[in-house]
């Protein structure tokens, strides 16, 4: 079994709504509510859900991007929230983040390789010359040249870019990345060899990588473990092939259900949800779920669900399972 690198217990985060006629907030948006997930060294675990379920403000509260409302996240054994500000900086190389827009999340007005070499310099991990050599290596690592270091933003393509983020992530040798959506804004022909170069550098560097998508058939591709969230919660994790072949969780099956397959004469009896997301301002009471789900019982309405082993570490939250 593989050493744990990440480890939530009952993580929450709370985003304060307006202010009342008294000065209190008039309600809370419960973005992640109680969400616990284990990342072992070396694997990539994905994390699945609609727009909305909470999927990137878990990756952001796991780097300690915003403050947490609750719960715990250790990384590597140490509550990352237990820091000081100092003690958190020298820890801020080792977990590293890739963005879904490459080109927001670099500066237009900076080269790129200036953009690259930025951590280096702050944290004193490299002079000048130091860091324009590791500019250099990992611009090549992640398919692009050298003298690619003197452009700017502009001049590359979204692919070219998204490589630029992800060099900019790997030059700090991390031991974490949260890859947030880093495909779902390039060509199909892109995202796979974005998909390869993330395997390729898993597998050069020890990587661990939490993937966060809601493109299953990509995440089936790429990861090992999959966490499924819906509205904030998780409602089933385990192994890639595990869950793909038997997905416990009506909500996990109708995701399963909507992905489409390639070979035109294999038919698929599609799981069509009924209703929207409901808002995570006021989640509905028991199982988050049952106001969708066409298997909902009156225990589903009164009593919320724990998730559980089932079985060869396969967990869900569901009454009828």
């Amino acid at each position: 079994m593989s050493q744990t690198l990440v480890s939530v217990k009952q993580l929450k985060k709370y985003f304060p709504v307006g202010k009342s006629l008294f000065g209190g907030n008039k309600g809370n948006v419960q973005a992640v509510d109680g969400v616990d997930l284990t990342i072992r060294r070396g694997e990539t675990f994905g994390l699945v859900g609609e727009s909305g379920s909470g999927k990137s403000t878990i990756g952001r509260t796991l780097l300690r991007l915003g403050e947490k409302s609750g719960g715990e996240v250790h990384f590597d054994g140490v509550d990352i929230y237990s820091l000081s500000k100092e003690e958190l900086r020298r820890l801020r190389p080792r977990m590293q983040m890739v963005f879904q827009d490459p080109y927001s999340s670099l500066n237009p007005r900076i080269r790129v390789g200036d953009a690259i070499a930025e951590a280096l310099l702050e944290h004193r991990l490299a002079d000048k010359k130091e860091s324009r050599e590791l500019v250099h290596e990992v611009l090549e690592l992640c398919g692009l040249g050298a003298h690619h270091a003197d452009r700017f933003p502009h001049e590359f393509s979204g692919g070219q870019r998204q490589r630029i983020g992800i060099a900019r992530a790997i030059v700090l040798n991390p031991d974490f990345i949260v890859a947030d959506e880093p495909v779902s804004a390039l060509d199909v022909s892109i995202q796979a060899q974005i998909i390869n170069l993330l395997n390729d550098l898993q597998e050069q560097r020890r990587l661990t990588y939490l993937f966060i998508s809601h493109d299953l058939s990509v995440v089936e591709h790429l990861c090992s473990t999959v966490g499924v969230l819906y509205l904030g919660s998780l409602v089933e994790v385990a192994g890639r092939d595990e869950l793909f072949a038997h997905p416990l969780h009506p909500y996990t099956r109708a995701l399963l259900s909507a992905v489409p397959i390639a070979d035109p004469t294999v038919r698929r009896e599609k799981m069509i949800l009924q209703g929207d997301l409901p808002s995570p301002l006021n989640p509905p009471q028991g199982c988050k779920f049952h106001t969708r789900c066409p298997l909902a019982q009156e225990a589903c309405r009164q009593e919320r669900p724990v998730l559980r082993d089932v079985g060869s570490g396969h967990l869900v939250a569901c009454h009828l399972v």
